[in-house]
């Protein structure tokens, strides 16, 4: 059989990889690599963000503070500033707390914004019978200005929710937790609680 009979006959001849086509190859596999590194970077960073704080798994023993109005921020004060729940268990579901507080002064004060330590407790605050909305942890989404007034000896709650189940599995073992209310008479009051999170 001769060139031109092969040729004519439909067979194909397969070329030679030039160098373009061999660097081109390259780089598409290259592209490739990258892209699957960058997913596995992304993914392992949303899996490491969703682990607890270093801090949940200390230990923390809290007493109660009781004799009335405790916290050293001012004006602002809270009856009880540290709550403990015991050992609570993720299947049970969410417990709520309500810490009382006080305007202590003699001028009024507004409370600017609420939120949380971690994603899996939000807090609201009660006043004259209503409820606000529950805010979360500041860098999870926008912390809104509330601007709620407190007169001088008026009383108002701040109720909380934690989810032990936020974290799955990994949130397994003590927590702290904590809860800020900025305001507008100085220095931000702080509220915690602690658990043990049990399956």
């Amino acid at each position: 059989m001769t060139k031109s009979a092969t040729i004519n006959s439909g067979a194909r001849l397969r070329k030679a990889p030039t160098p373009a086509m061999a660097k081109s190859r390259f780089s598409t596999n290259l592209k490739v690599i990258i892209g699957a590194a960058a997913a596995v970077l992304a993914i392992g960073g949303a899996i490491i963000a969703a682990m607890p704080e270093p801090g949940a798994s200390k230990s923390t023993t809290v007493e109660p503070n009781s004799a009335g109005p405790t916290n050293s921020t001012g004006t602002l004060n809270a009856f009880v500033t540290k709550f403990n729940f015991g050992s609570i268990s993720m299947a049970a579901g969410k417990v709520t707390h309500r810490y009382s507080i006080v305007n202590t002064s003699n001028d009024p004060i507004a409370i600017h914004k609420i939120y949380t330590s971690c994603m899996c407790t939000t807090a609201s605050l009660v006043k004259d019978g209503e409820k606000s909305a529950e805010y979360g942890m500041a860098g999870h989404g926008p912390i809104p200005t509330i601007n709620v007034p407190m007169k001088p000896g008026e009383n108002a709650v701040i109720e909380v929710v934690f989810d032990p189940a936020a974290h799955g599995p990994a949130g397994i073992g003590p927590i702290d937790r904590t809860i800020t209310i900025e305001n507008s008479a100085g220095r931000p009051l702080v509220l915690a609680f602690v658990a043990n999170v049990t399956p």
